[in-house]
């Protein structure tokens, strides 16, 4: 666990280093969110029941965004392969970094929920069903998207390569995430909505670490 913390921190402290790539996929989320509008128009029933769908795509567009500089930075200075010798367990290492992957790209977008629920009108248990599904379904497109990440690092063109992997992985959480709300203003329930959302997220944050380990051991042979 010390390790894991070291690396946690150490993740955290050089991404404030580098505010522009942090900031960078938060912005195009910014970016995405208000544009919809814009071009749409000002009718607030349209926007109410489109916002959800919108949400979720500009948070699955932004996490993709910044996928790419999961691993690539540590292995051009040459840490990753550090952490590939160390005694320590790797898939416990992986998972550090795919939860600071989270807290600087995922965590942001649930506290910006609310704001951009209010720039839809959505009401307030809307704004509240959506954080919860974004709470529990952005973990999942880190860990999807660390397998990706890891499957090709190293290789040209990765960024190309990582969107093709995950994109049809992101789908479901796509689907389930934005038809919570859409559940809610339907008069249904989104209790299954968010059970499957959560067996999604088990089995990723289980299998995602050892998956990713696997595939750094490969490229590094």
């Amino acid at each position: 666990m010390n390790a894991f913390i070291a690396i946690l921190r150490r993740d955290l402290k050089v991404a404030m280093n580098r505010k522009v790539e942090v900031l960078s996929g938060l912005f195009f989320y910014l970016v995405v969110a208000t544009l919809f509008p814009l071009a749409i128009g000002s009718d607030l029933d349209i926007l109410r029941r489109i916002a959800p769908g919108i949400l979720w795509v500009g948070a699955l567009l932004s996490s993709m965004l910044t996928l790419g500089r999961l691993f690539e930075a540590d292995w051009q200075d040459g840490s990753l392969e550090q952490l590939l010798i160390t005694p320590n367990n790797l898939s416990l290492l992986v998972l550090a970094k795919i939860l600071s992957h989270w807290m600087l790209c995922g965590l942001p977008l649930v506290v910006l929920a609310p704001v951009l629920g209010l720039m839809f009108d959505l009401p307030s248990e809307y704004v509240i069903v959506l954080m919860g599904t974004l709470l529990i379904g952005t973990p999942v497109l880190s860990c999807l998207g660390a397998i990706a990440s890891a499957l090709t690092l190293g290789l040209r063109g990765g960024g190309v390569l990582i969107s093709l992997l995950v994109l049809p992985l992101f789908v479901p959480v796509l689907v389930f995430g934005s038809g919570a709300v859409e559940s809610l203003s339907a008069g249904l329930g989104v209790q299954a909505y968010f059970s499957i959302l959560m067996a999604m997220l088990v089995p990723a944050l289980f299998f995602s670490p050892w998956a990713c380990a696997a595939a750094l051991r490969v490229a590094f042979e």
